[in-house]
């Protein structure tokens, strides 16, 4: 038997299989967006990154320069700039800026200069290593450099990578990138430097690098990236992705952002290559308006009371109770309620709805948290159509509360349905002619503590954040044992960043012996550098738990130098045993209307590209869909 506190009530369930599919992934050979299976690990993401790059420009990538233009040419088409309405991540007081990567690529596809650029650290770091880039502070922008070595920059200079307002300047004779420091020095360099290589500096506006005349600051491991993007589907569960904003009948939105409200509310931008990449490369001018959007994720979970699949997602359970956890590398999202449709912020306002919806006809009380169990929202009663979306929105997770046991909620017809913002740019699009798909089914989940700083500070069980040593505790839950661990700290890091080592250890034997996650990482500030520095940096590290036992996991945050851990964040992957089938349905627009494919993978697929359909011409996606009965 397993057992486990939540928000107080300690329930036991016995270790059993868990069922469900772990990690669904496609992918399409659509030439631009082939989906979540061609970027969802660095490692795929490098390849997807090596292959366009190579096809569109003809170079291989086999050094420094290209591997890092590569990584900024699939930024530039992959993420556009428009506002962030931010989540609560608590580091410091109003601070609602996500630095992570995977979050920042999957359940947004978004941000102002500072948000992509802090995130793009994160794969900077995994694509040539620590202290390897830094954000810098310009005239009213934050703009991104990165440390090349090897051939004419020998044992490493800096260079200006800016994806946010497209911009790489070469030096005038073509031999290597210029620094941020250099061009600041020398704006002719802007309109001077070589353009052989097909990139237009100030390629959304040509007045752009101007914001280089001025260098401010230099911020150093600023962003990080966290555990990748993975979904574990419940038997009795749908996720349905919507490549455009409106969902099913294309007029029911809910995004998590500020709303330019371009004939559809939420977010938009004119300006950028996300809607045209196949315009970017060679441009001879910058770039003209075409509508780039989100898109939508929406989770439908029909839990199965009857036979017992219900328990796959249960966290704690007794006779009067079931609380079911969620997970999602997505967003949860809102509409704004009428009184505040007009305020580009209106999801942040009372009254937002379309999030979270239960639907059913159960007479119980239901509560809801965010924060692992240490505040709950509570419903006296719920109701068909009970909107929990106030309670939940700007989150990736929840855990849910039903206030009677599964006998009693086995005729309810319980549906419990989660509306996410997910970028348009990770659904995988259907192309014209023939679409092979390519499937996958890791039989991966994860449980997490953080990244808000409350969800982590559930997990606390020595020292404290805020404090220069604290120590998370967290476990797989139905018995499961972890495989590997994800760990990450915001650090207050000093002006100029101290020098000391910072550790990150994890124990899977209640702090007997001690398995290093990052170990002895320094920051390190190579010049020209400004007089002055972002006081903050993040770092992460991993490590993998084979054979690790089913039982909680510690993870110990330390450094040499006193210095603050503002927040910490640990995530811990587990395997799922994928015993149940899952149908992958394409829907597409074509003339005449939309049109579906279909197709049913057995249960334990790992890896299959036998299934394949044609599509007319002009098709243009509508949504991806994943079932498991």
């Amino acid at each position: 038997m397993r057992r486990w506190l939540v928000g107080g009530l300690v329930v036991s369930l016995a270790a059993r299989g868990v069922a469900g599919v772990g990690d669904p992934q496609t992918r399409t050979e659509h030439p631009w967006f082939p989906g979540e299976l061609a970027c969802s690990t660095f490692e795929r993401l490098y390849q997807t990154q090596t292959a366009i790059y190579t096809r569109v420009t003809g170079r291989i990538v086999d050094n420094d320069e290209d591997r890092a233009l590569a990584a900024w040419y699939w930024r530039n088409r992959n993420y556009y700039h428009c506002e962030l309405v931010g989540e609560d991540i608590g580091s410091s007081k109003g601070d609602r800026l996500n630095r992570e990567y995977w979050a920042g690529l999957f359940g947004y596809g978004f941000g102002l200069c500072f948000d992509t650029h802090h995130q793009f650290g994160g794969e900077i770091w995994n694509l040539l290593g620590p202290n390897r880039c830094r954000t810098m502070g310009a005239d009213g922008h934050t703009t991104f450099e990165v440390y090349l070595k090897g051939g004419p920059y020998g044992a490493g200079q800096w260079a200006l990578l800016d994806h946010d307002i497209s911009t790489v300047v070469f030096q005038p004779d073509g031999s290597r990138l210029a620094g941020l420091m250099e061009v600041s020095k020398d704006m002719s360099l802007v309109t001077r430097g070589d353009r052989a290589r097909g990139w237009l500096p100030g390629g959304l506006h040509p007045s752009d690098p101007n914001v280089y005349r001025q260098v401010k600051w230099a911020g150093y491991t600023t962003g990080y990236a966290a555990v990748p993007p993975m979904v574990s589907l419940r038997a009795g569960e749908t996720l349905r992705r919507y490549a455009d904003p409106g969902q099913e009948d294309g007029k029911t939105f809910c995004y998590w952002g500020v709303s330019r409200n371009a004939g559809k509310p939420g977010p938009m931008r004119d300006l950028t290559w996300v809607s045209q990449p196949e315009k970017m490369y060679q441009t001879k001018k910058s770039c003209t308006g075409k509508l780039a959007r989100y898109g939508n994720a929406v989770y439908t979970y029909k839990p199965d009371f009857r036979g017992g699949a219900y328990q796959e997602g249960v966290v704690a359970e007794s006779d009067s109770q079931v609380t079911f956890e969620w997970y999602s590398p997505y967003v949860i999202g809102a509409l704004p309620a009428a009184e505040a449709a007009g305020d580009p912020k209106g999801v942040l306002k009372p009254g937002a709805t379309g999030g979270l919806v239960i639907r059913g006809s159960m007479k119980c009380p239901v509560a809801v948290s965010v924060d692992q169990g240490s505040n709950w929202v509570s419903v006296a009663e719920a109701k068909d159509g009970l909107d929990l979306t106030d309670a939940v929105k700007g989150s990736h997770q929840y855990l849910l509360r039903f206030g009677a046991g599964a006998r009693a909620l086995a005729e309810s017809g319980l549906t419990i349905v989660t509306v996410c913002q997910c970028s348009s740019c990770v659904v995988p699009h259907v192309q014209p002619g023939a679409n092979r798909i390519a499937y996958e089914a890791t039989g991966r989940a994860y449980v997490s503590a953080g990244p808000n700083r409350d969800q982590a500070a559930a997990h606390v069980v020595a020292g404290a954040m805020g404090t220069p040593a604290v120590t998370l505790q967290l476990a797989v839950p139905r018995g499961a044992a972890p495989t590997a661990v994800y760990a990450a700290a915001h650090v207050a890091a000093g002006t100029p960043p101290r020098d000391c080592p910072y550790n990150i250890d994890c124990s899977t034997d209640g702090g007997a012996t001690w398995l290093p996650v990052l170990k002895d990482y320094r920051i390190q500030h190579p010049g020209p550098e400004p007089n002055d520095w972002w006081s903050q940096a993040l770092m992460m590290g991993r490590a993998a738990l084979a054979g690790a036992p089913a039982r909680p996991v510690q993870v110990r945050f330390a450094n040499g130098g006193g210095r603050t851990f503002m927040r910490v964040e640990a995530h811990l992957v587990y395997d799922v045993p994928n015993s149940s089938p899952l149908q992958v349905t394409y829907a597409w627009r074509e003339a005449g209307g939309v049109r579906t494919a279909s197709h049913t993978y057995p249960p334990r697929t790992s890896a299959d590209s036998s299934w394949s359909f044609e599509a007319g011409p002009g098709a243009e996606t509508v949504y991806v869909e994943y079932r498991a009965p």
